[in-house]
């Protein structure tokens, strides 16, 4: 297993003696000697920040010894997060080590990566082991299950797009991420179901964002790490084989229902509406969402065969008369308005996938989920990764999250 980061508090809960471990990689135990005594001495967040470092760079230094193996797993067990937040000089060291990686973070910090295999986008939204954080001083990594076997990174635009599946291993998953309201993002929201073998392999992955704060003034990126290439209109895609011991299965948690109150369908496919049909009238959307006020933070509720998926609320222009959305809605699909929620929190929590024997490979959250919910500082169980503009589970979601496990064949 690879080294959790510094930024794991196991490592500071073991300089103060809080945690007492007794190490077989005698270096280790020799050194948390000398470290116990400083933190004895001095317990500052400065020391004890220092010597969390030096605890942890031993370990990194002597990761492929067996002794060290072990211990790493009686720290941290065999049931290990698949990502953290790492600062940008040790992201550096991992790609320069030839890992394979999927990486989220600020623009400013991946601008700073060298060329390597990985992909990443841009956001400072994350669920973390230690709950919600926002942050630009660090970048989240996703790295890959030991039971990949071969790698392949890719970037797509609006008009190749449609051979994400056809390009899929035949045992595997793929793994995308487009920036927030580029074309290939619109291309992929409108059609993904109508891709030639659509579904027929495992698709993961996320819609790239900005901080809230920079909404207008900055646009949501994409980066291609084999060129160093960043990318405002593309989708960069990772298409991961697995050992054929191996198999991938993606899922998603939806907090929503659809409502008792009227049906709602659309003349046209789109990510804004003016008109509509409420219960086979046709009506201004905006004006029926005005008069009726209606809760914003819930979406409407398609279902699909038993799959509830959601289409967001964006904003309502009133001078325009126009609603618009997060998410396409598609003609003749009937949508229902959510079914309200009496606790957001409780609600979202209580559905998290607790039945999981393991983290999962990887996973992302909405930004909605996370601010409607309140998520900053409270965690989510087994689930950490990007919090984002968009999920991806075969095709575009919205208010869901999203997450990819990898398991062996029995």
């Amino acid at each position: 297993m690879d080294v959790p980061p510094v930024s794991h508090p196991a490592w500071k809960n073991i300089v103060s003696g809080k945690v007492r471990h007794q190490f077989e990689f005698l270096a280790s135990n020799l050194l948390l000697g000398y470290l116990a005594l400083r933190v004895k001495r001095d317990s500052s967040p400065e020391t004890v920040q220092k010597c969390a470092q030096e605890l942890h760079d031993i370990f990194v230094r002597n990761a492929d010894l067996i002794s060290v193996q072990r211990d790493l797993i009686k720290v941290f067990g065999k049931d290990t997060l698949s990502g953290y937040l790492y600062d940008v000089i040790e992201v550096k060291s991992k790609i320069t080590h030839g890992e394979k990686l999927l990486l989220a973070g600020d623009e400013s910090l991946l601008k700073l990566l060298p060329a390597g295999d990985w992909i990443g986008g841009s956001i400072p939204y994350f669920m973390t082991e230690e709950g919600g954080l926002t942050t630009r001083q660090k970048i989240y990594v996703t790295e890959l299950p030991a039971a990949v076997s071969d790698v392949s990174l890719k970037v797509y635009d609006a008009r190749t797009l449609n051979s994400i599946y056809t390009d899929a291993p035949q045992n595997g998953f793929s793994t995308i991420i487009m920036p927030g309201s580029s074309k290939t993002h619109l291309e992929f929201a409108l059609h993904a179901p109508q891709y030639e073998e659509f579904g027929h392999s495992p698709l993961i992955g996320w819609i790239a964002g900005v901080h809230l704060d920079d909404l207008g003034k900055l646009t949501p990126k994409v980066f291609y790490g084999p060129t160093q290439t960043m990318l405002e209109d593309a989708a960069v895609i990772m298409h991961a084989a697995l050992s054929p011991k191996h198999i991938a299965e993606i899922n998603y948690v939806n907090i929503f229902e659809q409502g008792e109150g009227d049906t709602i369908t659309f003349p046209q496919d789109g990510f804004s509406s003016c008109d509509a049909y409420v219960n086979g009238v046709k009506t201004n959307f905006a004006d029926y969402m005005t008069e009726r006020d209606l809760d914003m933070r819930l979406p409407l509720v398609a279902d699909y065969f038993g799959a509830r998926v959601n289409v967001s609320f964006q904003s309502v222009d009133p001078t325009k008369r126009e609603v618009r959305f997060y998410a396409p809605v598609f003609a003749g699909v009937s949508y229902k308005h959510a079914k309200p929620l009496h606790d957001y929190v409780k609600q979202f929590t209580a559905m998290l996938p607790s039945h999981l024997s393991e983290h999962p490979a990887f996973s992302c959250n909405c930004v909605l989920n996370y601010l409607y919910s309140e998520l900053e500082g409270k965690r989510t169980g087994k689930i950490t990764g990007p919090t984002t503009f968009g999920e991806v589970v075969y095709q575009l979601l919205n208010q869901t999250m999203a997450y990819l496990t990898v398991t062996e064949v029995r």
